[in-house]
């Protein structure tokens, strides 16, 4: 199992059974599969009927029947006929109540020993079969114990195998957890998280996870209304994918970033922080470019987590690794505050995609010395700003949004060209419909400065006819009102 433990072991630290949190009796698949556990299966009954072969029932009633140190015994003398009894009994049995006691029998079996996984490889290579059809067939069942309890044990097998799932399995099962987590009020969300726990340790799996949208897919229920059990599952998920070099440098792209902050100031369960924190932490020490390192320090500055850091230094933890948690990422941060350019402040604003009025906005100085800039990476900036304008439903954001467009605009001499041609001008225009007034106001300024030549030159007449209007006396102004 060299690749696969190489993987688990090296990158991962190691985690007390706690802090993992995979195997907790609280899910409702334990819950009910120590129910179905009391409910045995009448073998005798599918002899007679002639649905199991002799061979399938000897050994499936010596297997119910054995204690631990009998059935460590009965496996080791027939590992074969074991895999081929229960693929059988799978295979020909169709009453849900004896699939899922069936299921129950082959996850006790693996998790009492994980190398027994064994068993099924070696049985689908003598047949040159893969060992992951069975099993994938049931996860379109409709009983929703014996979909999970497949997943389970398909989990097992792909994590604690020497061999590494085939890639199109590997997309078929992935997919399918992905989109049982998409599932409005699943009640086996619990377990579902808990296999991609297990799955996600595997450097290999992971990069497949990404390919079929799964950040996307864990940060959409993160923002949803999830019970903080199921939280602490999802963002351990992105824990371990912050374990990976690549992944952690393209993580905030996801705006991971934004939406653990708004969960950690939200928090009241301590492994909810202690999870959030992690991933901060990984985000900050585990991308090989420095830059992408400062880039995640910033957005964390910009999404007010010093303020939670300066909260949570309040209290009180008997965990050492938060503690060591929140001094590293406190004095990252400081640090990146120190070394802060107005610029990358800027534009770690603008990623965010939470624009609010912070000084940078409104000074005059910034925008003379940068205007420019939002031209690099091919107009980066601007495409964000321009699209917020178009997908944002917030009025502080689309009020700083248009202001920004029309101080680029006044700024660069071909801003106005650059902004048609990005679609922003036509944006800027249908805002000055909107309905909240600081929108229509922001915007009318924006259309002005993209409409208007000179806009200095306007501005200098503006203040000159102000100056001489409060200069001219009485009379004049009474006689302008009656003309």
């Amino acid at each position: 199992m060299t690749n696969t433990d190489f993987n688990v072991k090296s990158i991962i630290p190691a985690l007390p059974d706690e802090k993992i949190d995979m195997l907790a009796a609280t899910s409702v698949l334990q819950q009910q599969a120590t129910e179905i556990r009391t409910q045995r299966v009448n073998w005798q009954s599918y002899h007679q009927s002639q649905m199991i072969s002799q061979e399938d029932y000897s050994f499936i009633v010596a297997f119910d029947n054995a204690d631990a140190a009998s059935r460590e015994g009965l496996l080791r003398d027939n590992r074969n006929q074991c895999a081929r009894t229960f693929l059988n009994l799978l295979g020909h049995v169709s009453k849900d109540q004896t699939i899922q006691y069936i299921l129950i029998m082959i996850d006790d079996m693996l998790q009492e020993d994980h190398s027994r996984v064994e068993i099924f490889r070696e049985h689908s290579s003598k047949k040159r079969e893969t060992v992951w059809g069975p099993f994938l067939n049931l996860l379109n069942r409709p009983d929703g114990f014996i979909m999970n309890m497949t997943s389970r044990i398909i989990a097992k097998i792909a994590c604690w195998s020497q061999e590494l799932m085939d890639r199109s399995d590997l997309q078929f099962y992935l997919t399918w957890l992905k989109d049982q987590l998409k599932q409005n009020n699943n009640e086996y969300m619990q377990s579902v998280a808990r296999c991609l726990q297990m799955m996600l340790r595997i450097d290999e799996y992971r990069f497949a996870f990404v390919a079929v949208d799964g950040i996307s897919t864990l940060l959409a229920v993160l923002q949803g209304r999830v019970n903080f059990q199921v939280q602490y599952q999802l963002i351990f998920c992105l824990w371990v994918l912050t374990f990976n070099p690549l992944l952690a440098e393209k993580m905030n792209k996801f705006s991971v970033i934004p939406i653990l902050a708004d969960i950690l100031s939200d928090s009241v369960k301590e492994k909810v922080t202690r999870i959030i924190l992690a991933v901060f932490r990984n985000l900050i020490e585990k991308p090989e470019e420095a830059a992408v390192s400062k880039e995640h320090c910033i957005a964390m500055v910009q999404c007010k987590v010093l303020k939670q850091l300066s909260i949570l230094e309040q209290r009180k933890f008997d965990d050492e690794d938060i503690v060591a948690d929140i001094e590293f990422l406190n004095e990252k941060l400081q640090a990146s505050v120190q070394d802060l350019s107005s610029f990358d402040e800027y534009a770690t604003e603008v990623k965010s995609g939470r624009l609010e009025w912070s000084p940078v906005h409104k000074s005059p100085k910034f925008w003379r010395e940068n205007a420019p800039r939002l031209n690099e990476k091919n107009h980066e900036l601007l495409r964000i700003l321009i699209h917020l304008l178009e997908s944002n439903r917030d009025p502080l954001v689309l009020s700083v949004a248009s202001f920004d467009i029309g101080e680029y605009v006044r700024h660069y001499p071909r801003g106005k060209h650059v902004i048609e041609q990005l679609g922003g001008k036509q944006l800027v225009m249908q805002l000055l419909g909107h309905e909240d007034p600081n929108v229509r106001y922001e915007a009318l300024l924006a259309v002005q400065k993209l409409m208007v030549h000179n806009w200095e030159y306007l501005g200098r007449q503006l203040e000159k006819e102000q100056t001489q209007s409060t200069k001219q006396p009485a009379g004049a102004t009474n006689l302008a009102a009656k003309a």
